[in-house]
């Protein structure tokens, strides 16, 4: 602490010196303002009065910005209305005056040298703005401090305030600092919670309220909104949530609409009395075909519905289409399959005109993926017709509109496969005859053995080999469809001749350059 001597003879120095130029303009005009020549032997005398002047430990002295120093220190100490500034200068009171406090705090070299007299500083109601004015605590040995009142913000500096250990009164009340954890440090143990009124610091008893009301309303009511919302997604659209919460093959009939676009007549495929088909995406980008069963049934007959479609989509096998899984309500059923790009078996013959080779690798494949099903799934029933039989992007055959049920005995499947077969041969329709399937039956056995070039599709072009061969699988679909013997060749037996016809006809493709009998009766006498 400044002795009054040391004071007196500031102050004294000071009015010596500059006596003409303490007004109102001093401030405004230091930087014009020159120390006298004895200041230098001032300043080395009060410094060996005091050496505890903060002047006195400056690395390096600094006269100019010293005498700055003491002319706003004479000038301030009058502003704060200290009793008598040549002996006290123990008040910085600038509250309620928004110009002037400004000015004086951008004085950093007077907060530099601040003197060791002043214990109280007042800058409350000034209008202050921005951050915490940080140049204040460089008179550490002040004993009250009032910033009350200002607009200041950001973070308030905690840490900045340790060596200020004189402090005793601190106001911050009515600034807009950042919240921090002042209340956990011993920082806050100095002072009450008056210190710190809106100051945004500590949180106010409003935002006590408002976060008690959000914690014992606002809460239950977020949980409840998530429960709900997570109830709507296992309910509605499962394929939202995380694998390990999805149920594995079914869908809603939200799903369905979110992959069909609204059931939108673009993707719509077929649509028949009952039936409606659809091409859709599935939110993991899969492709599917999408089978549709509308109108109300009794609830057992939808539990025999889900009972049916949980087997179809255990089927495994690449001669299959692959069930994804079923949508089961009370106005709509579903099966969702694997979308193929593929054409039916009806599209390719009547297209592209496939060789011979290719309709019996064809033919491999259908009976392949029909004995995987009596093998391992006899209860499931297929539509074996040219129409219901797809072909996957490498021209593998794929069985689909699975049913599962005993309405086919093996005897039916294979009656059906043996039309199919004839259809495959002959290119002809059950449906282009006035009695069906029997009409082709007829039609063919009319034709067998000795009219076959009418009845063998043309374009084939088969030489005189393949032609014998595709006699031969005339003769297996008439042996297969014959109702009038009492045991039919069984699918072993049919996967074993065709398959001995298939590699047969690898053997004989280098010798395709003979005649072929595709052009009327003219080879046909060669194959009696």
């Amino acid at each position: 602490m400044a002795s009054p001597r040391f004071l007196l003879l500031l102050f004294t120095t000071l009015s010596l010196t500059v006596s003409s130029a303490i007004s109102g303009s001093v401030v405004e005009d230091l930087a014009n303002l020159q120390p006298p020549s004895d200041f230098n032997t001032t300043i080395m005398k009060n410094c060996q009065h005091n050496p505890s002047l903060r002047y006195c430990n400056s690395s390096s002295m600094d006269l100019k910005e010293i005498f700055k120093f003491t002319i706003v220190a004479s000038h301030l100490c009058n502003e704060s209305k200290n009793p008598n500034c040549v002996h006290s200068f123990d008040n910085i009171d600038l509250r309620n005056r928004p110009k002037m406090a400004p000015l004086y705090l951008s004085y950093s070299f007077f907060w530099k040298y601040c003197p060791l007299t002043i214990l109280s500083i007042d800058l409350s109601n000034i209008s202050l703005k921005g951050s915490f004015p940080k140049e204040v605590i460089c008179c550490d040995q002040i004993q009250a401090l009032d910033l009350s009142l200002n607009g200041l913000t950001g973070e308030f500096p905690i840490e900045s305030f340790a060596p200020l250990t004189n402090l005793t009164f601190l106001n911050l009340s009515y600034n807009y600092f950042s919240e921090s954890k002042i209340s956990d440090s011993q920082f806050f143990k100095r002072f009450n919670s008056s210190s710190f009124i809106h100051s945004g610091i500590l949180p106010s008893d409003r935002n006590y309220t408002i976060k008690a009301i959000f914690l014992l309303v606002g809460f239950p009511i977020c949980v409840i909104l998530m429960a709900v919302c997570f109830g709507w997604l296992c309910f509605q659209r499962p394929d939202y949530l995380p694998r390990m919460f999805q149920r594995k093959h079914k869908f809603t009939p939200s799903m369905l609409r979110a992959a069909t676009n609204g059931f939108s007549r673009k993707n719509q495929m077929v649509r028949s009395e009952g039936v409606e088909i659809y091409k859709g995406t599935l939110r993991d980008s899969t492709q599917v075909r999408i089978e549709i069963y509308r109108g109300c049934i009794s609830r057992e007959k939808r539990k025999e519905f889900v009972e049916e479609c949980k087997v179809l989509v255990e089927l495994c096998h690449k001669n299959l289409v692959q069930v994804l899984g079923w949508c089961s309500n009370r106005n709509q059923r579903a099966i969702v399959t694997e979308w193929t790009d593929g054409e039916t078996i009806e599209m390719w013959l009547s297209g592209s005109a496939p060789p011979w080779k290719q309709r019996l690798k064809m033919l491999i494949g259908v009976v392949d993926g029909m004995r995987y099903l009596q093998e391992h799934w006899p209860e499931v029933v297929y539509d074996l017709r040219i129409n219901s039989v797809l072909l996957s992007d490498n021209h593998e055959p794929l069985l689909s509109r699975f049913q599962v049920g005993d309405q086919y005995s093996n005897n039916k499947k294979i009656h059906k496969f043996g039309i199919f077969l004839l259809e495959i041969i002959t290119n002809r329709r059950s449906q282009e005859f006035e009695r069906g399937e029997a009409g082709l039956i007829e039609y063919v056995r009319d034709n067998y053995p000795k009219n076959l070039h009418k009845v063998i599709d043309a374009r084939m072009k088969l030489p005189e080999n393949m032609f014998d061969q595709a006699k031969h699988g005339i003769e297996l679909g008439l042996m297969c469809t014959d109702q009038s013997i009492s045991k039919h060749p069984s699918l072993n037996q049919i996967s074993h001749m065709i398959n001995k016809v298939y590699e047969s006809c690898l053997e004989l493709a280098p010798q395709n350059h003979k005649r072929s009998h595709g052009d009327g009766g003219k080879g046909h006498k060669h194959v009696q």
